[in-house]
Order: C-alpha cells, then sequence, then structure tokens
C-alpha cells in the first residue's frame, strides 16, 4: 500500500466515521474527498521530488569536462518539476543576473529550464549546470552559484577525488580547482 493509499484510506475511515453515508456520497462529499486525495498525491509528489543545486558557468563544454570527467558525476535525468516551465508557472521571473551579453544577443536563446546538464550529486539531490557566468580574473572558467550547501559538496568531491585546489575563502565560499589541461577554474559562491 503506498502512502497516498493509505492516507486517502485513513481519511475516507475518518469521515465515514463522522459523517453518514448520503452526505459523504453527495456531489459535495465526492468533491471533497477528491480535493483530499489531489492534496495528499501533491504532497508525496513534492516530498519525493529531488533538490535541485544550480550552477552558473562560463562555457557549458569544458564544464562537461570538468563535471564528467574530474568529478566522475554520473548524468541524470530532468527532474518531474522542471518541465513546463514550473517556475514561470509560479509567477517567478528570471533575474537578469543569470543572463549573460553573450546569451543577450543570441537568437536561439530560450529559457526552458531543462537546457543544460543534469549530474546526480547525492541519492536525492541534483546538480543542473547552466551557461551564463562571465569569465573571471586571467579569462578563468568560473562556476558560480548562490548556494553554499552546493559549493560544499562540490569542494567534498574535488578533495576526494585528489584534486589540485586552493581554497581562497570560507564565507563565502571560494576555491580554485586545475583541471587536467591546466585551465584554472574558480568555483564561487555569490552572496546573496
Amino acid at each position: 500500500m503506498t502512502l497516498a493509499e493509505s492516507f486517502l484510506g485513513l481519511h475516507s475511515s475518518m469521515l465515514l466515521g463522522v459523517f453518514p453515508l448520503d452526505s459523504i456520497l453527495s456531489t459535495q462529499g465526492i468533491m471533497v474527498m477528491l480535493l483530499v486525495a489531489y492534496a495528499g498525491a501533491m504532497w508525496v509528489f513534492l516530498t519525493s521530488a529531488p533538490k535541485v543545486y544550480t550552477v552558473m558557468v562560463s562555457d557549458l563544454e569544458l564544464a562537461k569536462l570538468f563535471y564528467e570527467g574530474m568529478l566522475d558525476l554520473p548524468a541524470a535525468d530532468v527532474p518531474l518539476q522542471y518541465y513546463y516551465n514550473y517556475e514561470q508557472t509560479l509567477g517567478a521571473a528570471t533575474d537578469p543576473l543569470y543572463l549573460s551579453t553573450a546569451n543577450l544577443t543570441s537568437p536561439a536563446t530560450t529559457l526552458n529550464n531543462t537546457e543544460g546538464l543534469w549530474y546526480q550529486l547525492k541519492k536525492n539531490t541534483q546538480l543542473h549546470i547552466i551557461s551564463g557566468a562571465s569569465l573571471g580574473h586571467k579569462n578563468r572558467q568560473r562556476h558560480v552559484c548562490f548556494d553554499h550547501d552546493c559549493l560544499e559538496q562540490l569542494l567534498l568531491r574535488v578533495q576526494t577525488r585528489r584534486l589540485k585546489h586552493k581554497i581562497r575563502r570560507d564565507e563565502p565560499l571560494n576555491f580554485l580547482v586545475k583541471d587536467y589541461d591546466g585551465r584554472v577554474i574558480e568555483m564561487a559562491e555569490i552572496a546573496r
């Protein structure tokens, strides 16, 4: 028996004890039971959805080499909540900070949340890599994130892989990683 079935069964047995059968089977009673079932299904869906961290990078192809090659992150499927422009349906506007000037001039630019690279960071945690970050000091590749926990997990992955790195600052977290070709990648937490 699934959680939604047990939730629905629990509420229907409680309803039968409190309300007479004819009021439960009325149109209004059936609508209330359908709403309760829908609420239970949504609760199950939202609590099982993976946590998603987003990292903005200056070059998506180099980022793919870094996350798949050096960090050995497995590819992940796009989570269901990211289909159908989920954030835009909630009324969230795209922050202009996410858009680089290179992307603004490109005619093929779209704001589809499923684009980019998707990796499995932990069991119920995914990493969404998108383009849009500017190059750093000395034209370094930059990977920026607003979430401290995300960068801590990436730093831990860098350390466990024994990759050459240098922590520049703890708050906000900022560290450098050298890739196999000698390029320096700056991993930076953007303070809100």
